[in-house]
């Protein structure tokens, strides 16, 4: 099923948020990003995102029920993602919808959140005008900072719906962590930091059972990814 098909979407609960602001520089979302909550409930991220002194919050959240809460309306600036950037393109927030899923980020993502995820997504991508390309994990902009929605997420899944890039293997050249870098940094991922954070950051979305120094296998899958962007562009 592509992203831009109708499906049925639950209505999300409104518990507002103060945690917003403009979308600065007349920005609007090109991005969506995903994260898990890393609490121990949705009760408890939902509190979290919604308390003034915390400055955290996102437009949605997924328990792992399925139930499904709106915290900020879409035209606003939640503040999600922090510091990073994404294809070059800095103050994220600005530039994107955050939607945050209830899960530790050690266990399996539950098969009623994931539904309601791939409800959800559709209807954002289809009103801000975001293709697959523009569908990324917190980790993916900010490798190192930030984790989520780590290994255990299933981007395959997303990706066979037309909600996620999909990709398969190219050919990536000699194993070298310059060549690494570069691909990298052509894939949308930012330019500098560690070079392991950033090889985990990419592991957690294309080859989440990688492990070790860096081998043909993440050269191979990044360089798909990156002709699979490039194809959309």
């Amino acid at each position: 099923m592509r992203a831009t098909e109708a499906r049925d979407v639950a209505l999300p609960h409104w518990h507002p948020s103060p945690n917003f602001g403009v979308r600065r520089d007349g920005l609007s979302p090109s991005l969506i990003v995903l994260h898990y909550t890393a609490m121990e409930s949705a009760a408890a991220a939902l509190e979290r995102l919604c308390d003034p002194l915390a400055e955290v919050s996102a437009h949605y959240l997924i328990g792992a029920d399925g139930q499904l809460w709106q915290m900020v309306d879409e035209a606003a600036r939640a503040w999600h993602a922090g510091a990073g950037c994404w294809a070059g393109r800095e103050d994220v927030n600005s530039r994107s919808i955050g939607i945050e899923l209830d899960n530790r980020g050690d266990h399996p993502f539950s098969e009623p959140q994931m539904a309601a995820l791939e409800a959800l997504l559709p209807g954002i991508m289809a009103r801000w005008g975001i293709g697959p390309a523009g569908v990324i994990g917190h980790s993916d902009m900010a490798p190192g900072r930030k984790r989520d929605p780590g290994p255990r997420f299933d981007w395959a899944r997303l990706a066979r719906q037309g909600l996620a890039l999909a990709h398969r293997p190219g050919r990536g050249g000699a194993v070298t962590p310059e060549g690494f870098r570069a691909l990298a940094v052509a894939a949308g991922y930012p330019a500098d930091g560690d070079p392991e954070e950033l090889l985990e950051a990419i592991r957690h979305r294309l080859r989440p059972w990688g492990r070790g120094r860096l081998v043909q296998g993440d050269m191979d899958a990044l360089a798909g990814f990156v002709a699979a962007r490039a194809a959309l562009a």
